[in-house]
């Protein structure tokens, strides 16, 4: 399904999901209209309310008939995530190129005009790498060990410290858009499409305004990475109870021939619970690295749609 977008589809369709951006989102807005006003061609903008609880279906909703580029507002029933609301953006997205973009401003709009340069000349996803960000040091190094991490392990094509910041063509959008599965990792799935792939390379600035994923929410979305683009942990898991056995029996071994030359006389109940205590730990790391993909397994089977909308509203303004 696609927004109405007056006579002919636009060029570009940039989406940009928000979560409680009130106090951003005139900024935002107005360095995205600058940036999207000096593009040879129809444009719009596709604002994804992931169930904000401030002020930004409101400051959106004055937005939409205003003059300058189509604005459209599609709201979700509830915040199903930014990585659903990034989906479902793309789904209503009408544009020949569609962007994704965070609403925080730590990706710039200024980039747009030269992505698209580099999907129109040929490529078909000009994507954003970072090569430095305003953050602090811990969010730095947590980033350069996850991508270092996924860049060794991951079943998709490596793309340095990338975000979701792209350009992608209609194919791509399409491809996109046929992948069903529930939890997303929106990022991995464009790598996995293939085809033309080009970077685009810029500083990353620290948010605008709020506060941004807590580590929890970026350790949970690392692991979502994870266990959708890689089976090293089941490889792991494997590895580590084969080590685990042998150093047990090896273990077993060296105390039976110190029991019987009689250099220690160790209590048969301290090692009966050290080895209950390392064979448990060992046994709930393995069950916990299972339960990952079975958690993925479960919700594909469910087969819940990825989002509910409240609504769709679109504006009349347009170029």
């Amino acid at each position: 399904m696609s927004i109405p977008a007056g006579d002919g589809k636009p060029l570009l369709s940039v989406v940009v999901p928000v979560f409680n951006e009130e106090a951003g989102l005139p900024e935002l807005h107005r360095r995205l209209t600058e940036t999207l006003a000096g593009i040879d061609g129809r444009t719009e903008i596709v604002y994804v309310d992931d169930g904000s609880t401030d002020g930004s279906v409101a400051l959106i909703r004055e937005m939409l008939d205003r003059d300058q580029p189509a604005v459209a507002l599609v709201k979700l029933s509830r915040n199903f995530g930014m990585e659903i609301a990034m989906s479902a953006g793309i789904d209503y997205a009408d544009g020949e190129y569609v962007a994704l973009m965070h609403a925080d401003l730590q990706d710039p709009p200024e980039l747009l005009p030269e992505m698209l340069d580099a999907v129109r000349g040929g490529a078909d996803v000009a994507y954003a790498r970072r090569i430095g960000r305003d953050e602090s040091a811990l969010k730095r190094f947590l980033a350069t060990a996850f991508y270092g991490l996924m860049a060794r392990v991951a079943r998709v094509p490596y793309q340095g410290q990338a975000g979701d910041f792209r350009v992608m063509s209609r194919r791509v959008v399409e491809a996109i858009k046929q992948m069903p599965e529930r939890r997303r990792f929106l990022r991995g799935l464009v790598a996995w499409v293939g085809f033309e792939q080009v970077p685009i390379e810029y500083r990353r600035a620290d948010r605008h305004t709020g506060r941004g994923a807590s580590y929890p929410q970026l350790l949970g979305l690392a692991l979502e990475a994870l266990t959708a683009f890689s089976d090293v942990p089941l490889q792991l898991a494997t590895l580590f109870g084969l080590v685990i056995a042998q150093l047990s029996a090896l273990g077993a071994v060296v105390i039976l021939i110190l029991r019987l030359t009689g250099t220690v006389h160790p209590s048969v109940w301290v090692w009966v619970l050290a080895a209950v205590l390392f064979l448990s730990g060992a046994q709930l790391t393995t069950v916990g690295i299972l339960g990952r993909y079975l958690a993925r397994v479960h919700a594909e089977v469910l087969a819940r749609p990825l989002y509910l909308v409240d609504s769709v509203e679109h504006g009349t303004g347009a170029r």
